[in-house]
């Protein structure tokens, strides 16, 4: 059976495979704080048919060798953490990070996960917690009678309250960073999880040294770009195509020589 059968089928799942990251990039177009991701791709094993420096005739190596490739395969999806476009809002307690640094929020299951999406709401108890509910870390509360709210670059929280004139500061949002962005887990939700690969998460102040800066009343948007995904999308389909023409190739080398007959 000819190769160019298999090799050409494992081009065909690498580019459907390619498609589906695609996709959800352009799904996520106006999620915020979302990271676009790219699917990485490595050739798979060869057969080698001579090895290169081999004896051939009269004692002569040969230069090269022969082998032949057997195929492609996905290696790995990779996070791309460049920055989104800012965006206005209004809101006093939308917040975008302007440089490196994720928020920390409380999971149900009492672990920490970690978001770029700073859309901040208050919960019934006046709690600063995400679209889904997630408390921030550290806690901070803002109390009923608390009015010009106010988020300064590094993350300070103050309002006045029950109308007093000098703000009062009611906690302060950290930021974390990771070794190795790219390493960590994506948990749906606009959150993401350490793992071994990613390093410790390693707190600190916005505004200091490795750590960016918050700007109150905007949100960071998707930094999914459809004309590039557009392209991908192009240059996936016309792969997937060319790996199909490939197989149909073959094919009909197939049948041509199943119509031999000796004469």
């Amino acid at each position: 059976m000819m190769r160019a059968l298999f090799t050409s089928a494992t081009g065909m799942m690498a580019q459907q495979f390619n498609m589906d990251v695609i996709s959800n990039n352009l799904a996520n177009v106006n999620t915020v704080g979302f990271k676009s991701a790219r699917a990485d791709f490595q050739d798979l094993l060869y057969q080698q048919i001579q090895p290169a420096g081999a004896t051939v005739s009269q004692g002569a190596q040969s230069p090269t060798g022969i082998q032949v490739g057997l195929g492609v395969r996905t290696a790995s999806t990779e996070t791309m953490f460049g920055e989104g476009d800012l965006q206005t809002t209004g809101n006093p307690l939308d917040t975008a990070i302007e440089g490196s640094g994720f928020y920390s929020v409380l999971l149900p299951d009492g672990t920490t996960g970690y978001t770029r999406d700073g859309s901040f709401k208050m919960n019934s108890q006046g709690q600063i917690v995400n679209s889904s509910g997630y408390a921030i870390q550290p806690e901070i509360v803002i109390p009923s009678n608390a009015t010009n709210i106010t988020i300064g670059s590094d993350g300070t929280v103050s309002a006045n309250i029950g109308g007093q004139v000098a703000p009062t500061s009611l906690g302060q949002i950290t930021l974390t960073n990771f070794v190795n962005n790219a390493g960590l887990e994506s948990a749906g939700g606009n959150i993401f999880k350490p793992t071994a690969a990613s390093g410790s998460p390693q707190a600190g102040v916005a505004g200091t040294a490795g750590y960016g800066t918050l700007q109150q009343d905007t949100l960071e948007m998707s930094n999914v770009s459809i004309v590039n995904e557009m392209v991908s999308m192009i240059v996936a389909q016309r792969a997937y195509e060319t790996n199909s023409k490939a197989i149909q190739t073959c094919d009909d080398m197939l049948n041509t020589a199943n119509q031999l007959k000796q004469g």
